[in-house]
């Protein structure tokens, strides 16, 4: 029997013991780089790769049990937010350089881990750590300035809870669809017993069931169960092996399918599904309203005498000293945050009020088989379209009962 972790071991990823003062010590490939920098020769094919994930393998904090893994993508938005927000606080140029800046990378960061198919703590951490970091502020810096009533901040403080409330709501289950183990032992037992023809591109297929697994992953095609009645419409996913209803869709971050999938969102780190739509819904709403009410506040007592609106593009008392000048800047930030937030909510009432998900919407203009409305704003499908009420009570209806077979599954 093996001695129990101490709180500076661990278990690396090549299965062995490890402690965390060699967590410099026999690195193969970093030393092999290091030696090629050296030379002046150029690094071979994946050792970068090598290196990262050994880095990341041995960023890990004392505990208990044995040492915890850090994400690292959760530690820079603890250290560079603040120190940005601070510097852009010094001078009014300053502030537009980094604030215009700001928004640039998160979007080249964002395209960079979804070219990857990559999952990432990034946009979570962001988000939460903002947060709490644009409160702290507010507390610090507006509040003590004496010309809020306790009940605007208590107020303040009650939207900040429901909005984690939801958002928590929201990290849950999405509606994942269960694999069964008799799906995954009957299919390999289906692939071993029959004889394997391999095809010119190297892919072998064998019988008619992985010849339509492979067609309905690669090309979308559905096909019909043969326990569920004709007209009801049927998907198999090759890679869940599984028949999933009208509307699921496999995720290729999760690697799941994922009842009525929307989009997998990278500000919760999680699909929006069939089960948690309405808690994304609830969190965006709550998050618009408080950031809106926090961002009037703070507005109203470093520029007194104006409305919100004129203030945030003229105060010209906000540089007058540090404190109003980083309370400004904050406010410029949660106003870029909830402006992208703004977008992402106004684009998902309009596809519930035309019935239509994220996934559909992409997939139809793809296919080229939807109708633009509103300047492009929502695609209609013209699918599950049954009406603004019927659309809304059906939104509103999602998670409330076992899933039954209904007039949107008929098509």
């Amino acid at each position: 029997m093996e001695e129990p972790l101490c709180c500076c071991e661990y278990v690396d990823r090549r299965g062995q013991r490890n402690h965390l003062a060699a967590c410099c010590c026999d690195c193969q490939d970093l030393d092999e780089g290091c030696e090629r920098w050296l030379t002046g020769k150029s690094l071979s094919p994946g050792t970068l790769e090598r290196i990262v994930d050994t880095v990341a393998d041995r960023v890990r904090i004392p505990w208990f049990a044995g040492a915890v893994k850090i994400n690292l993508s959760l530690v820079p938005p603890l250290v560079l937010l603040p120190v940005f927000l601070h510097v852009a606080a010094l001078h009014f140029l300053l502030g537009l350089v980094i604030l215009t800046s700001l928004p640039v990378v998160v979007l080249w960061y964002y395209y960079l881990t979804h070219r990857r198919k990559e999952r990432t703590l990034f946009f979570l951490s962001l988000g939460l750590f903002s947060l709490g970091y644009m409160y702290y502020v507010f507390l610090q810096e507006v509040v003590p300035r004496g010309h809020l009533e306790y009940s605007q901040v208590g107020t303040l403080t009650c939207g900040l809870i429901l909005m984690l409330a939801a958002l928590s709501r929201a990290k849950k289950d999405p509606g994942y669809l269960p694999i069964s183990s008799s799906n995954k032992r009957s299919s390999h037992q289906g692939l071993s017993s029959r004889s394997v023809k391999g095809g010119s591109n190297g892919v072998a297929t064998s019988g008619a069931a992985s010849s339509r697994a492979l067609n309905g992953e690669a090309k979308g095609y559905s096909r019909m169960s043969a326990e569920e009645p004709e007209g009801v419409k049927k998907d198999w996913c090759a890679k869940c092996q599984l028949v999933r209803p009208a509307r699921a869709g496999h995720c290729r971050l999760c690697g799941r399918c994922v009842q009525r999938l929307d989009h997998h969102c990278v500000w919760i780190n999680s699909c929006v599904g069939e089960r948690n739509h309405q808690a994304f819904i609830l969190a965006l709403s709550f998050f618009m309203l408080t950031a809106v009410y926090g961002i009037t506040l703070t507005l109203h007592t470093i520029c007194s005498g104006r409305t919100p609106f004129v203030a945030l593009f003229y105060c010209p008392g906000a540089y007058s000293d540090y404190s109003s000048a980083l309370s400004f800047t904050c406010v410029w930030y949660c106003a870029i945050v909830t402006a992208g937030m703004g977008y992402i909510l106004l684009i998902q009432l309009l596809n519930i009020s035309y019935n239509v998900t994220e996934r559909e919407a992409r997939l139809a203009l793809r296919d080229n088989a939807g109708r633009r409305l509103l300047g492009g704003l929502v695609i209609d499908t013209g699918q599950y379209n049954r009406g603004f009420l019927c659309n809304w009570s059906h939104f509103l209806s999602l998670g409330s009962s076992p899933p039954q077979r209904s007039a949107e599954d008929i098509v």
